[in-house]
């Protein structure tokens, strides 16, 4: 964008194990140096989806620009990173990406920001983070160049939720919107009513005395349902514990206390006598709890039972019909998660050795952070961009919302593949300076007296009676090291110090004559009385044949010349004339030649009058007509 290159996010696919897990970063620079390829790096927030491969493109692949991020999403992202080095490499034993150590240092590189604080990146690139919802620290990114504007919107959430508030923007002025589209096609119903339902089959469970395994994220969604449940637990004074598994998730909790103002406005305002995040009735899990007699709800990571410790208390629980696994996001299809939510199997493999009988009650809610269908719809149309690009979706919902998108809000919309470039033009405006008489031109207002009248006159008919809008039209004027400026037309010579210029076109035409004597040669010494001029007779019967003719003021000058506008016509009386045809000697009649000269402007009436004169023919057999005239 205008000679600059952003990276928005640099996460993870989470679906792959080898390096197609990261962005195919060949394809940033030409020369091979990604400092000089890359203005700089925003992040929006620290899921791993977009932010998983920061540390290997900085202390690996060696970029040392520019990273900014919000203060929380700077506080939170080693938490996750390290996490998930630790599931990969210490408990799947695969090969290490990047270090502890080198998550700090890319961490060192990164300048935190605020919301609505403008970052000058350098003298063109500026950016602003908005509020996103989403997770905790989660922002929309405007950047702008020169006249050249967008958003990045990263995930958001139009729906306020307990703990965050709704995505919140100014309405700008935008060439290009980029915006997730995790739910193009999904409209979800009142989020009161699903968390209800939510914690009537959880209470129902507990009751029964089975056990809820709610797997689930450590940040974002764990803190969302802990401080559901809490509330609940506390109304309905339940006794039954709550556990969220250790490590992780405590971390979380003591970062979520720390940035309270990133919260939503009933947890900011409770803040003074309570903190959310100081659960009452949920403590850490231990693990000999696992097969511990009596209900109990647990909080255990991964969100999708792909592996570690949510798989590993799935492996104990789902053989009982009084336990419950309620998934409350978005599931990958190949994970155990997946597989729950796609109908109720009886049995699951794992793999070829280990298979797990599955006899638990399975209910699912959708808990996620992401907006609906219509939540991007909405923004779309609150920020009404030139164009919109689609990304972070499934491409056949992709292709549904686009078309949407361009239907009903009438906005060109993209929906690019992986590698597929786009452009979109931008707006570009000129800064100029306006003359003081072209300005003072354009301000007249064309004043009308009112009528009087005894009856009121409303601020419309006012604006009417003495505002008459015009456009304005001058020139612009751009010289080198200067600043442009409009100028009227009559002042461009003068603001140039440079003389007036016209273009004047001429042609020596031939009119035919009647006569009964023979022609009369009219020389130059016969003008000197240019009342006795028959010369004169002959530019009067000339200028009587064009008054049929045009609808246009006509005139015989004192110097013997007929004028119509700019047109001017008089008696050759130069043989040699320049602007004369040849022709044939034998033409067999009388014709007299009449110089015409004319502005390029009436050029049409000019040649209109030329094609008359070489039909018409003058009748000056009348000599009576003469003496009259």
């Amino acid at each position: 964008m205008g000679g600059k290159r952003i990276m928005f996010d640099c996460g993870m696919h989470m679906g792959h194990l080898d390096n197609l897990r990261y962005p195919d970063f060949s394809r940033i620079p030409e020369s091979g140096d990604f400092n000089s390829a890359l203005t700089c790096i925003v992040i929006t927030h620290f899921h791993l989806d977009h932010v998983g491969a920061l540390p290997y493109f900085t202390e690996v692949c060696g970029y040392s620009g520019p990273i900014y991020m919000t203060f929380p999403t700077k506080a939170l992202a080693p938490l996750m990173l390290e996490d998930y080095r630790k599931v990969m490499v210490e408990r799947r034993g695969e090969e290490e990406q990047f270090s502890y150590d080198q998550i700090m240092e890319c961490m060192k590189k990164v300048t935190p920001i605020d919301l609505k604080q403008v970052i000058q990146v350098d003298k063109d690139l500026h950016i602003c983070a908005y509020f996103a919802g989403h997770v905790l620290g989660a922002a929309m990114i405007y950047a702008k160049v020169g006249d050249s504007a967008m958003v990045y919107t990263g995930d958001y959430n139009m729906t306020p939720d307990r703990h965050l508030g709704a995505a919140q923007i100014d309405r700008l002025e935008l060439d290009l919107l980029i915006t997730e589209s995790t739910y193009a096609t999904t409209i979800r119903g009142s989020k009161y009513a699903r968390e209800r339902e939510f914690l009537k089959v959880v209470h129902k469970c507990v009751h029964d005395g089975g056990k809820v395994l709610i797997p689930t994220f450590a940040l974002g969604r764990a803190q969302e349902l802990c401080i559901l449940l809490d509330d609940y637990w506390e109304r309905m004074n339940l006794k039954v514990p709550i556990y969220f598994s250790a490590g992780l998730t405590i971390q979380a909790n003591m970062y979520y206390k720390m940035l309270i103002g990133w919260t939503s406005q009933k947890i900011k305002e409770a803040h003074g006598t309570r903190n959310a995040f100081d659960f009452k009735h949920v403590c850490p899990f231990d693990r000999s709890f696992v097969n511990a007699a009596g209900p109990c709800v647990l909080f255990a990571t991964p969100g999708m039972i792909s592996g570690g410790f949510s798989l590993e208390v799935f492996k104990q629980w789902a053989p009982s019909e009084k336990n419950l696994v309620t998934l409350p996001g978005y599931c990958v299809a190949g994970t155990v998660g997946h597989k729950l939510m796609s109908g109720k199997p009886t049995r699951i493999d794992l793999d070829k050795d280990t298979s797990i009988d599955v006899r638990c009650q399975i209910h699912q809610l959708s808990f996620s952070p992401h907006t609906d269908a219509k939540g991007i719809m909405d923004l779309i149309g609150f920020l009404s961009p030139k164009n919109v690009v689609l990304v972070h979706g499934e491409k056949p919902n992709m292709s549904i919302l686009k078309g949407r998108i361009q239907s009903e809000l009438g906005i060109p919309c993209f929906d690019p593949a992986n590698n597929e470039s786009v452009s979109v033009p931008s707006s570009q405006t000129i800064k100029v300076d306006i003359a003081k008489p072209f300005l003072t031109n354009c301000s007249n207002l064309n004043f009308i007296q009112p009528r009087v009248s005894d009856s009121p006159i409303d601020h419309k008919e006012i604006a009417e009676i003495v505002w008459d809008e015009r456009t304005a039209e001058g020139i612009l004027l751009m010289e080198k090291n200067k600043t442009a400026k409009f100028v009227s037309e009559s002042d461009l010579l003068t603001t140039l110090g440079a003389k007036e210029h016209t273009v004047q076109l001429a042609y020596c035409c031939a009119v035919k004559l009647k006569t009964n004597s023979a022609p009369k040669d009219f020389k130059s010494s016969e003008f000197e009385d240019p009342a006795a001029s028959p010369g004169r007779s002959l530019l009067e019967l000339l200028s009587r044949e064009l008054k049929s003719k045009f609808d246009c003021s006509l005139s015989i000058t004192d110097f013997d010349r007929l004028e119509l506008r700019s047109f001017q016509t008089r008696i050759c009386v130069n043989e040699c004339c320049c602007y004369r045809i040849k022709r044939d000697e034998n033409h067999g009649g009388t014709e007299r030649f009449f110089c015409c000269s004319w502005l390029l402007s009436d050029d049409v009436l000019a040649r209109k009058a030329l094609s008359f004169m070489k039909e018409v023919e003058l009748d000056m057999s009348n000599e009576a007509f003469l003496i009259e005239m």
